[in-house]
């Protein structure tokens, strides 16, 4: 089956085709630190179907990252991935963002691993795996306040926040992983009825969602066929 990731949960903005029989990446395309997922978004997914010389018409379910992540970024992918899924006529899975970035940094092979993102307002998302389950969060918090339960084997977290976590903490193994196209699709349960896509915010929008505007000119139509 082959399956379109994608995720808009940090600044990145990742996207990529993937066999889920044999969780080969067919082509993914991730631009780091953009501030314009929205724009950015749909002539992505178009030049990631084109790398992989497929059309939307090939595409058999649909998965996104629904965080935690910021407001505007989480609704952007998951909007997006639903209109896709609803246009097509096929399912689309929502998955933790966290859980797939642990499985990118192996945390299967690993007994205790913490898995963190930048939740910006000095503050990070985050939660705890044992032997790749996730057994506490994900939750939001100042890194300097986070308390785990047990000594810590490897953490995944963005660099520049590593001098924020308790002293105990930054000696540990570090990755800075991402929630790679092949392991969003490995975290999704395509053995379910796909539920509705729920955002995992955990916390406040920064801003008020804006009133309805005019289509932008950025955004281009996009033929599904």
């Amino acid at each position: 089956m082959l399956v379109l990731a994608l995720d808009t949960s940090t600044p990145d903005l990742i996207v990529g085709v993937v066999d889920s029989d044999t969780g080969d990446t067919r082509a993914e395309t991730i631009i780091e630190d953009t501030r314009a997922h929205n724009e950015q978004l749909t002539p992505t997914v178009q030049k990631t179907l084109l790398d992989a010389n497929l059309s939307f018409s090939d595409i058999d379910a649909i998965v996104v990252g629904c965080g935690p992540g910021p407001f505007t970024g989480l609704r952007v992918g998951m909007v997006s991935g639903a209109a896709f899924g609803d246009a097509l006529g096929i399912p689309v899975y929502g998955v933790c963002s966290l859980d797939a970035i642990a499985h990118n940094i192996g945390a299967r092979n690993i007994p205790y691993a913490l898995v963190a993102t930048d939740a910006r307002r000095r503050e990070i998302y985050w939660a705890t795996y044992r032997s790749g389950e996730r057994d506490q969060g994900p939750d939001v918090i100042a890194p300097a306040s986070i308390q785990i339960g047990g000594a810590v084997d490897t953490i995944s977290i963005p660099e520049h926040l590593v001098e924020k976590l308790p002293e105990e903490l930054q000696n540990v193994t570090m990755h800075s992983g991402k929630p790679a196209p092949a392991s969003l699709v490995a975290v999704a349960d395509f053995s379910v009825e796909p539920q509705p896509l729920v955002p995992l915010y955990l916390r406040r929008p920064d801003a008020k969602e804006p009133k309805p505007k005019p289509k932008s000119a950025a955004i281009p139509e996009v033929d599904l066929s």
